[in-house]
């Protein structure tokens, strides 16, 4: 039933409007690299929002589970947990929002009801821990009990999110290693910040001579699998994906710029009689 509604979703173009425009608004607010950075996760090595929206949620849950289980005695103690999620719902927020304006289409509706669902799960923790603050306790508990439920509504729709579209996920995590030297090309097809794609025993690799020197990455970008080699060099010695600009260094793979957080895998490249040999990293 759940994956039947979650495809209506997806399919619901009226969102369209609305949430084109607020990811328009999102991507400006956070176009600065330090901002998209931080929030992205690039700093941390892979995405952090799916770690920041631990705090809430286990905070909301432990603030019922007092309830049950302590009642009046707990009150306090509850109330407390009640607002450390309301703060901690920021952080959380601002990271997803991050996330969500570089997707487009049916995950971008998904991503928009859910969004939906926090904000109205927050307000009535909002509402919950007011009553508590004025001694309806009844009131409070049955309010953080509703707000629970919307946020397990929400945390469905984000696991969809992550684990069916894809958001998030390193698109490189799966490709094979290729340990011999393989010949891809011959070296006259390269042409000084160009970027080449090329196959080794069918994984794409990314080919730029910069500078003199000879770069090889993969070229399925890590953040949400655009085409690298159809990204611009520029003088730092980094690629921009042509797709949501994340930027690597092709000296090593490593991020410079979200959205990405997983560096490009590296390779390691040589030239021999006029042809080009690939294989895969070492390190």
């Amino acid at each position: 039933m759940l994956p039947k509604l979650t495809e209506e979703v997806e399919g619901l173009q009226a969102l369209d409007g609305v949430s084109q425009k607020a990811a328009d608004w999102v991507a400006r607010a956070t176009h600065p690299d330090a901002i998209k950075n931080a929030l992205s996760g690039t700093w941390l090595g892979h995405p952090v929002h799916p770690m920041l929206t631990d705090v809430p949620i286990g905070a909301w849950a432990m603030a019922s589970v007092l309830d049950v289980t302590a009642g009046r005695a707990g009150a306090a103690s509850a109330r407390r947990l009640v607002g450390i999620g309301l703060i901690a719902t920021l952080p959380a927020a601002a990271s997803g929002a991050s996330d969500w304006s570089d997707t487009y289409g049916g995950t971008q509706r998904v991503g928009l009801v859910h969004a939906v669902c926090n904000v109205t799960a927050s307000a009535v923790q909002a509402a919950s821990w007011i009553a508590r603050g004025r001694g309806r306790h009844k009131l409070g508990m049955a309010l953080s009990g509703v707000g629970l439920g919307i946020t397990a509504c929400a945390a469905y729709l984000g696991g969809h999110l992550s684990l069916i579209r894809g958001v998030g996920v390193n698109h490189t995590a799966f490709q094979q290693t290729v340990p011999e030297w393989t010949d891809v090309a011959a070296e006259s097809a390269l042409s000084d910040g160009e970027p080449l794609r090329v196959t080794a025993d069918g994984v794409p690799v990314l080919l730029v001579r910069h500078d003199g020197a000879l770069y090889a990455l993969s070229a399925t970008c890590t953040h949400a699998g655009g085409p690298l080699d159809e990204g611009k060099v520029d003088a730092d010695g980094c690629i921009r994906c042509p797709w949501h600009g994340s930027v690597f260094r092709l000296e090593d793979g490593s991020v410079r710029r979200g959205p990405a957080a997983v560096g490009e895998p590296r390779w390691e490249a040589m030239t021999d009689g006029g042809r080009v040999y690939v294989r895969s990293a070492k390190d």
